[in-house]
């Protein structure tokens, strides 16, 4: 696989006029060690200032955002969307003790007694794209709440069928809902097909899970994952595609935040965090990704949600370091 970038845009990503990349760029590809002391200095530099304090500021003592509550509504300001936003600017629990209470209130309220991270709080309230996005955002952020188990243990099983019935057996006790339909990332909104959206945000999750905390069931989802993925041509984002004749064009838009929409860079983020970065399957993806830089090595922000979520992250279709930052995470670890 022929990988060039054009240019070297790291100094541009280390300017000190935006502290949230310039964290993220020491940590992930600079790869500064964890305790040295330049990281520790960006790291609080980026808490101090810009979006992660301005975030964070608006939540309530509680550990809630816009109002009490599973947090899913009203997007994207809520609790759900506020710590999946905190997670992608590099937010850490071991920075602002802000963060920890935020999480300990999302568990509280948004995750149902068999492990399901639910928009109602219920069990029948779990999807794909959200069990995965919280799984990946408590983790990204630090925390190590034991209930985080019973999340990865739930997601994995939804995705193998193991030991769950089928959504039609309502006196069952372990079940699918009318959302998380089936096995194999299956899900209503996708007129109860595998959503391939849901998919990735589930295989990101997995891909921060150290190999030996994998369980069995895990492991077999995540191979589950990986035949889905990579069994199709994934630069023609050809999955199903519920009631519609054509793929969402937003599968071509690389954007920043990333929230329940999904791209193919984030499919690729996920397949490369879980090790399967040279795959032949991905080089077609790969060119494609390659081809959106300009001749500085930049890419531009394609998707967004100015006015929708908290501040905006660029203007679109100009370069950005927080797109640029994604690109470059996943090019170095192929």
């Amino acid at each position: 696989m022929n990988i060039k970038i054009n240019g070297d845009p790291l100094n541009w990503l280390l300017e000190k006029d935006t502290p949230e990349v310039r964290y993220l760029a020491l940590r992930d590809l600079v790869q500064l060690p964890d305790e040295d002391a330049e990281l520790k200095t960006a790291r609080e530099a980026a808490h101090r200032q810009g979006p992660i304090a301005s975030i964070l500021e608006k939540m309530d003592p509680e550990g809630f955002w816009q109002k009490p509550g599973p947090g899913y509504g009203p997007k994207y300001k809520s609790t759900v969307w506020s710590l999946l936003l905190l997670a992608q600017l590099g937010a850490d629990i071991r920075e602002d003790e802000r963060i920890r209470i935020a999480c300990n209130y999302l568990l509280d309220q948004a995750l149902a007694s068999g492990g399901q991270f639910a928009y109602n709080g219920e069990p029948s309230g779990t999807i794909d794209c959200l069990q995965g996005n919280l799984c990946w955002a408590l983790l990204k952020l630090g925390c190590e709440d034991p209930r985080l188990q019973s999340a990865f243990d739930w997601m994995a099983r939804s995705v193998t069928g193991d030991g769950i019935a089928p959504n039609t057996n309502r006196k069952a006790p372990v079940r699918y809902y009318a959302y998380k339909c089936a096995p194999n990332f299956a899900c209503g909104a996708n007129d109860r097909m595998p959503c391939a959206w849901g998919a990735a945000k589930v295989m990101l999750a997995f891909g921060l899970l150290p190999k030996g905390s994998r369980t069995p069931m895990i492991e077999k989802a995540i191979q589950m994952g990986l035949n889905f993925f990579l069994s199709t041509e994934l630069a023609k984002a050809d999955f199903p595609n519920g009631l519609n004749d054509h793929p969402s064009r937003n599968w071509w838009k690389f954007g920043f935040p990333v929230f329940y929409i999904t791209d193919l860079l984030q499919v690729v983020e996920a397949l490369v965090s879980l090790g399967e970065g040279k795959d032949p399957a991905l080089e077609s993806t790969i060119n494609l990704i390659l081809e959106k830089q300009d001749n500085q090595g930049r890419w531009p922000l394609e998707y967004d949600y100015a006015g929708k979520t908290w501040r905006s992250y660029g203007k679109l279709n100009e370069p950005n370091k927080w797109v640029t930052l994604r690109v470059l995470r996943v090019l170095k670890a192929i």
